[in-house]
């Protein structure tokens, strides 16, 4: 019934949308990736200049291991830059890099929606965890109540997703706002930067989606499981 059910389609149709906006991000990525800044500014001396630029002094920043792994962390105060990023001084790497130094600024004006999104990863885990195992315990064993533990651990989520979207958003409308004002990238990078972080946005957006596609499919299978 899970499975074999014709609202797998859903899945199928949020799981397509997700390799769509991924594909889409990595190859706006390696375009730009492939074109130095007239500046010749690294990754991470641009970060620095947009942390310092705007006094915050306390946050570290710091390598990591992988490909697009770039990522701001407000507990700990460390701006953490891909090997993508670091040390490159492509356009995709400065945009990436301005990118997440948003988050810093978002964190370090108490920006609400990152507050909010911080607060919701704990349970964000629960639910991401025990939620499939509930549902399809709650289905095969026909239990309802079960299944909608589950629907509403599943929700979640999507909740946490949806939040993420304003932070995405915002910390790229901050990122192109600092670039322009501060001179990081010439008139003419302005368009591919923007172009890289809209492709990154989409990401968010379609796993949202597909996130909620499948959420509908479950609420749809306790429909028919009590009808049953």
């Amino acid at each position: 019934m899970y499975f074999g059910d014709s609202t797998y389609i859903l899945v199928i149709i949020g799981m397509l949308l997700v390799m769509w906006a991924q594909s889409r991000v990595t190859r706006t990525f390696d375009k730009f990736n492939e074109v130095p800044t007239a500046h010749r500014i690294r990754g991470r001396e641009a970060a620095q200049a947009i942390l310092d630029a705007k006094g915050l002094t306390d946050v570290a920043i710091e390598p990591v291991s992988g490909n697009l792994t770039d990522h701001y962390d407000p507990v700990k105060k460390v701006l953490r830059l891909s090997e993508a990023t670091y040390d490159s001084t492509s356009i995709a790497a400065v945009a990436v890099a301005a990118h997440e130094c948003g988050h810093a600024v978002q964190d370090g004006e108490n920006y609400q929606p990152l507050r909010f999104r911080s607060a919701l990863v704990p349970l964000t885990n629960i639910g991401s965890t025990i939620s499939i195992p509930l549902i399809l315990m709650g289905i095969l064993l026909g239990m309802a109540k079960l299944t909608l533990v589950g629907i509403v651990a599943f929700s979640l989520v999507l909740i946490f997703q949806l939040v993420t979207l304003p932070v995405e958003f915002d910390a790229s409308r901050r990122a192109m706002t600092i670039l322009e004002s501060h001179g990081l990238l010439a008139s003419q990078e302005i368009g591919p930067a923007r172009s890289v972080l809209n492709a990154a946005a989409w990401t968010y957006v379609m796993s949202a989606f597909s996130t909620a596609l499948q959420l509908l499919r479950f609420i749809i299978l306790m429909g028919r499981q009590r009808n049953d």
